[in-house]
């Protein structure tokens, strides 16, 4: 049997052109006018608006509400489109088992390679990922070419604490990495992929000098080698990971001087922004990406500099799984001004507006919490909230924060109640006492809000 290879179905020469990466990725958009740029995605969109068209479950999501293909003429229409999220998908994959109906992927003889992944299952049950040659690939390329621009050097040796298993993270980081980059890949994975110890220590023997994952896990990891008085032969220089509302002075701390860089993205979509060097605000790839930010509760665009969820079109994944105007229910807002190239900056991830709980007429986002509690010598960081639902039907909020000793508990809720904006319940145990109902040993993305309710 004759089919395409993952290497025969990607002109990877064409993709370098389309997506450069390193000198000729600032070049081209350091002087590029936002014009030229809107030029490029139209093009892009139009592209996948075929490939869309050819799916069933867009064909289904577009026809019910009236949508023909003659209706959407380009990237100016792109409003007309319904959004869809996590939801969607996974009804898909419940009414068309065990993949649903949105890959695209075609006769298993013919079709080009195909890669399969799921989420790491942090708001439920893990989703299906998938993708094709070119999809992934620009993905990977993407991410590499951020590291790059951050100031990823050949020299260095990356130490990468993502999530293996049927979870993309782990695969997709690597990949980006040993693809487009020239620098040294260590694939630890997770704490219990590589227990804390281990991981350190190859830190020291491999003379590792860059750590990539999820900045909860990279401070505790931080602790781990300072117990085993490893920090006279480590030497972090760089960490880049996804610091959310965190305050990053306290991840450098705790590495010792390493400069921290942040970036955002998800499984659907791969890195969607990423700081540069300067570390003012996250640039939005947008010779890949299109992205709108929509209210919250109404679905419409916000106005400029207004908080909203954020909602992507990936313009260059036409072949397997296209993503076109997926509510990842994260929130942001952009920022004003014109940073180093011509793509607009977002301020980063904010909160979840699906994590978002409302207490007494209040929104409440439980990742805002690292960011109260931060740098203070008295508590780890670490923490996790329980929502639960009283006989009254009164919504509650206990937020349980790991103690060094010396914690004032009052003083702490009174902390908590001006940083949110409503009073919660504070409980206080020792280091270590969160990490069972976070789970952060063995997850990419701890676990930081419990609801209880039975909703």
């Amino acid at each position: 049997m004759t089919y395409p290879t993952f290497f025969e179905a990607l002109d990877h020469e064409q993709l370098l052109r389309d997506y450069p990466i390193g000198d000729a990725f600032t070049a081209r958009y350091t002087s590029m006018s936002r014009d030229e740029l809107f030029a490029i995605q139209d093009a892009q969109f139009r592209r996948l608006m075929e490939r869309g068209w050819q799916v069933p479950f867009y064909r289904r999501l577009w026809g019910e509400k009236g949508i023909e293909p003659g209706d959407i003429r380009g990237l100016e229409d792109i409003t007309k489109l319904p959004v869809y999220d996590k939801s969607d998908l996974m009804a898909s994959i419940a009414e068309y088992p065990p993949y649903g109906d949105f890959h695209g992927m075609g006769d298993p003889a013919t079709r080009p390679p195909t890669i399969f992944h799921t989420t790491s299952g942090t708001t439920g049950k893990p989703q299906v990922l998938m993708f094709g040659p070119k999809g992934r690939e620009v993905g990977n390329l993407l991410v590499g070419r951020m590291y790059r621009w951050m100031g990823l050097e050949p020299t260095d040796v990356v130490h990468s604490v993502y999530g293996h298993g049927m979870i993309n993270g782990g695969h997709y980081i690597r990949e980006a990495v040993t693809h487009f980059t020239n620098s040294v890949f260590l694939s630890a994975g997770t704490g219990i992929e590589t227990r804390s110890v281990n991981q350190v220590r190859l830190m020291a023997d491999f003379g590792v000098t860059t750590i990539v994952g999820f900045v909860d896990y990279i401070r505790k990891l931080a602790e781990t080698a300072e117990a085993e008085g490893l920090f006279d032969k480590i030497n972090i220089r760089m960490i880049i990971g996804h610091l959310g509302t965190e305050d990053r002075a306290s991840t450098e701390a705790a590495w010792h001087g390493a400069k921290a860089y942040d970036w955002y993205g998800v499984g659907d979509t791969g890195t969607i922004a990423g700081e540069g060097p300067e570390r003012d605000g996250m640039y939005v790839w947008e010779d890949a990406q299109y992205l709108e930010l929509l209210d919250v509760d109404t679905g419409e665009p916000v106005a400029q500099g207004g908080t909203g969820d954020m909602v992507v079109t990936c313009l260059y994944k036409d072949d397997i799984a296209p993503c076109i105007r997926f509510n990842t229910h994260d929130v942001t807002h952009e920022l004003d001004g014109r940073g180093e190239i011509v793509f607009k900056r977002i301020a980063g991830f904010k909160g979840r507006s699906d994590n978002m709980v409302k207490l007494r007429g209040i929104n409440v986002f439980p990742h805002a919490i690292g960011a109260i509690i931060e740098n203070r010598a008295d508590l780890t960081g670490e923490y996790v909230c329980h929502l639960r639902r009283d006989a009254s039907q009164k919504d509650t909020m206990t937020v349980t924060l790991e103690s060094r000793g010396g914690s004032d508990r009052g003083e702490l809720a009174e902390t908590l109640r001006r940083g949110l904006g409503v009073e919660v319940d504070v409980v206080l145990v020792e280091p270590g006492g969160t990490a069972k109902a976070t789970e952060i040993d063995t997850r990419q993305k701890p676990l930081r809000l419990i609801d209880e309710r039975g909703l």
